[in-house]
């Protein structure tokens, strides 16, 4: 692992390729999983005042569900995700024009202007994934069935998983940690 100030770095995310192939997963990762993606707290207060401005994007299923279960939920680790439907769905999702692709509707209103929220951090930085503890975050890479293709891609384009993710992860942690975090990548050993 590396350490990068107080985030614990997986070497999965330094050594392993990824470029995600919406063509082939088609947004699965917004449908399957077990809760909804989590929210950090400044993330509720954000969805509430930008809703207005994404609903248009919605189905009338997918409103239905927020107007019954509202914009985020506890889920039973007792953490703030974003809704999903029965089916796994978040609530947040919708299609491309072509309706082929799941697509963000914060995603879609940020792209167009409308919004400057791109959406929930923890979504953006997928597949990594981030655990607080007291005194670190780890910050380590998922590998799951639904991302072959996007292995496959990243190997194809030996597009690192970190340098994938550069957006996002200086979103979360600035540019000044990401410099560290490319610098490490570049030029730490391991002995095998």
């Amino acid at each position: 692992m590396l350490q990068i100030d107080d985030k614990i770095v997986s070497f999965d995310v330094v050594e392993e390729y990824f470029l995600c192939d919406l063509n082939a997963c088609q947004g699965i990762c917004c449908v399957d999983g077990d809760s909804g993606a989590s929210l950090k707290k400044d993330e509720l207060r954000i969805i509430k005042k930008v809703f207005p401005k994404i609903k248009k994007y919605l189905s009338e299923k997918h409103l239905q569900e927020i107007e019954k279960v509202g914009l985020y939920v506890k889920d039973i680790e007792g953490d703030m995700v974003t809704p999903c439907l029965e089916t796994g769905e978040c609530v947040f999702l919708t299609y491309d024009e072509n309706d082929e692709i799941y697509k963000c509707a914060f995603e879609i209103a940020y792209e167009k202007g409308e919004i400057d929220f791109w959406k929930p951090i923890s979504c953006h930085l997928y597949p990594i994934r981030l655990s607080k503890f007291k005194t670190f975050t780890a910050v380590n890479y998922q590998t799951r069935n639904i991302c072959a293709a996007g292995r496959f891609l990243g190997n194809k384009e030996k597009l690192k998983v970190y340098e994938f993710l550069k957006a996002p992860l200086i979103r979360e942690f600035g540019e000044e940690w990401f410099e560290k975090l490319d610098y490490a990548a570049k030029n730490y050993k391991i002995e095998r």
